[in-house]
């Protein structure tokens, strides 16, 4: 159907467009990983390290290389999963928005049937790591699959799916911890609630590129509902709680000097995030979104592995 679109799930369908010119063909592994953005594990990824690292500390002092791999195996698996159907769930959505028409499942380089084999292959192997890390991890797997499906509906009923992303998030460092621990840790729940915080922070930013689009659809998010200059405040807010959090779990875990140098430079990466959009001027969003925030990740990684080893971790 052409037009003004139909009603549908609670949000007005966007018109079908006419379906797209044959593309070349592309090698079907190499597409489904640019449809679930692989290289953006590096937002969540760090702080798993941090988490499972922390707690080989406490174990023994050793790194336990094993352990560290399926996390990342674990990891990966799960965000791949969660991307891969995010893309699935909001296609329809996704095929209006002249942001994400020419996502990849749009388009057609990658078609229903690889995504969700993608998707369920991914699934496989975060199960089958969280299994091989112990009975603890792979017991509470299911609760960690179930807010990252939860997301992709989340926009359909409320317009805070930023809060219901950074609780996905944050079962990454409790995740990493019990991973490697085989028990729960609260000092890992801190350091999740931060990431959580973070994500969902920069995630009200990055919704406000689609604020006209999503009102017009009904797609519930923050900016769209109260307006982008509410949705940067609301940001704002979530990354000082960040911080706040950030500093928490380094009084729980004793981190030494070297963490504290760290969340400076993170508080100063986050000065430069929100000097660079404005209400009316969201030209460098992309900026803000993929280059602070991947630096964020990274820079505090390194502080916090710096401060681990300077108080004894060793290979």
């Amino acid at each position: 159907m052409t037009g003004q679109g139909i009603v549908e799930g609670g949000y007005v369908q966007p018109p079908v467009s006419p379906p797209p010119s044959p593309l070349p063909r592309t090698n079907p592994v190499k597409a489904f990983l640019r449809l679930v953005m692989i290289e953006h594990s590096v937002f969540a990824l760090p702080f798993a390290y941090i988490a499972a690292l922390t707690a080989m500390y406490r174990i023994d002092r050793r790194v336990h290389w094993l352990d560290l791999l399926l996390v990342t195996v674990a990891m990966v698996g799960a965000r791949t999963f969660a991307m891969a159907t995010n893309r699935i769930i909001d296609r329809h959505i996704d095929a209006g928005n002249p942001r994400t028409a020419q996502r990849e499942l749009i388009t057609g380089v990658v078609s229903l049937r690889t995504a969700w084999t993608g998707a369920l292959v991914a699934l496989a192997v975060f199960l089958g790591a969280a299994a091989a890390l112990n009975r603890l991890a792979f017991v509470l797997a299911p609760l960690a699959v179930a807010p990252l499906i939860v997301y992709s509906y989340a926009k359909r009923f409320t317009d805070f799916p930023h809060a219901v992303l950074g609780l996905a998030q944050m079962v990454a460092p409790t995740g990493a911890w019990i991973g490697v621990t085989g028990r729960w840790s609260w000092e890992a729940v801190v350091l999740g609630a931060a990431v959580g915080m973070w994500i969902g922070g920069f995630d009200l930013i990055y919704a406000c590129q689609d604020a006209e689009y999503d009102r017009k659809v009904g797609v519930g998010s923050v900016p769209a509902r109260y307006g982008i200059a509410a949705a940067l405040y609301g940001a704002r807010g979530a990354h000082v709680v960040t911080m706040a959090l950030f500093a928490w779990y380094g009084l729980l875990v004793g981190a030494g000097w070297l963490w504290w140098a760290g969340l400076l430079v993170t508080a100063a990466a986050f000065g430069y995030e929100h000097s660079l959009v404005k209400p009316h001027d969201l030209s460098k969003v992309n900026r803000a979104f993929f280059t602070v925030n991947g630096f964020v990740g990274i820079a505090l990684f390194c502080f916090a592995l710096a401060d681990l080893v300077a108080r004894g971790l060793r290979p």
